[in-house]
């Protein structure tokens, strides 16, 4: 049989998550790996899970095992108002809707808003998996500049200005994979322009708790909430594996999305909702987010100590107040993938990062770097190789 003729022309831009296969070569033994983006097993709560799931089954019995609501389980959209309400987003358990992942979401706004040949307005470098579950609706990407405080407004202006926009995606604080946040101002100077130019953001924000030193910054949902569709997620904060996907939205938007999930999985798993209801109502998440922090905290200076220790003076690297990355540019002309493929061979591994960049050619000298897998002393091994690499000019 010729399955070739069988598949659909959107298959075509469906390619593997390049990061997916990266972590595949980073498995062997011994590597140093600085390339994922996985919070560390430490991070879970793995006893207080054995006590939910008992906990689970005899509060909700078999209702916990049966199909429920596309838009989520009640008791879990009940417990997230209040969650999201120290974000700035007021909403009801009805204007909730549980995904599984935010990358579930995402998949749905792709498959309800875009229309191939759309524009759509995103970062440069942007979450690559975003643009994953964009690229078989045929979007055409427009990137807006950034530099160490995130997207230029003005970049961004320009793209409104010039072009039909379906919508903007971001990431604004602690991006992946640059770990750059907005800072207030720019917050308000891109709510504006959204307001100005009549466009819809997808703010995606999975990092926001993991915030090691300064100020919680505003949401844009706060700020225009009659043009954001928010999403986040507990996976950086209980366990990744239950995928737990959590997104508000304007109501004509979000029934949309509604529609669109029901044809994918009908639900995501009530089981594990019900745990993540329990997990917010016992009160174990104000727990767990110091714990997490007091372990990636640390990580991150040992990471950035190395940097100033081993990097050459002429490559620059941010320090975010948070979140789970560094981003790390070269000068013009390094070519970041030829560095990759010489630290895999001394056994230490990044994300090379022009993979996140829509358009082929640019990022060729960045590097994508993660701290929260490995340990402090893996860190500072998988630095100083990387960086004595580069000096050896690789």
């Amino acid at each position: 049989m010729k399955y070739e003729t069988l598949f659909a022309d959107r298959t075509s831009t469906m390619g593997a998550n390049i990061i997916r296969e990266i972590l595949k070569v980073v498995g062997q033994p011994g590597m140093i790996s600085l390339a994922g983006g996985y919070p560390a097993p430490q991070s879970y709560p793995f006893e207080v899970i054995k006590q939910l799931s008992t906990a689970v089954l005899e509060k909700y019995g078999t209702k916990a095992l049966q199909y429920d609501m596309t838009e989520g389980f009640l008791p879990l959209r009940e417990a997230l108002v209040p969650y999201l309400a120290q974000k700035g987003i007021e909403t009801t358990a009805a204007g909730i809707c549980i995904t599984s992942g935010s990358q579930g979401l995402l998949d749905a706004l792709g498959k309800v808003l875009i229309t191939p040949g759309d524009a759509v307005a995103v970062e440069g470098p942007t979450y690559l998996g975003a643009l994953s579950a964009f690229n078989p609706y045929g979007p055409r990407y427009v990137c807006a500049a950034m530099d160490d405080e995130g997207i230029l407004p003005d970049a961004l202006e320009r793209i409104l200005a010039a072009h039909a926009v379906k919508f903007v995606y971001l990431v604004p604080t602690f991006q992946n994979p640059t770990g750059r946040s907005l800072g207030v101002a720019r917050r308000h100077q891109i709510a504006e322009l959204l307001d100005k130019y009549d466009v819809l953001l997808c703010e995606d924000d999975p990092y926001s708790d993991l915030r090691y030193r300064g100020e919680a910054l505003p949401t844009m949902y706060s700020l225009i909430p009659e043009r954001t569709v928010y999403t986040t997620t507990l996976s950086k904060v209980f366990a990744p594996g239950l995928r737990i996907g959590i997104c508000v939205a304007p109501e004509p938007v979000r029934k949309w999305l509604v529609l669109a999930k029901q044809g994918v999985d009908l639900n995501t798993s009530t089981f594990n909702q019900a745990m993540a209801a329990e997990y917010l109502l016992g009160g174990y998440l104000e727990k767990q987010i110091p714990k997490i922090i007091d372990l990636y905290k640390p990580k991150q200076e040992v990471m950035l100590n190395a940097l100033d220790r081993y990097f050459p003076r002429e490559w620059h690297y941010n320090k975010p107040e948070g979140g789970m990355f560094i981003w790390v540019e070269g000068p013009k002309g390094t070519d970041a993938e030829k560095l990759y493929w010489k630290c895999i061979e001394r056994k230490a591994a990044f994300v090379p990062g022009k993979f996140f960049f829509p358009c082929e050619g640019d990022g060729l000298e960045t590097m994508r770097l993660n701290y929260t897998m490995s340990s402090e002393e893996e860190i500072e091994r998988g630095i100083k190789i990387i960086g004595d690499t580069i000096q050896e000019g690789f």
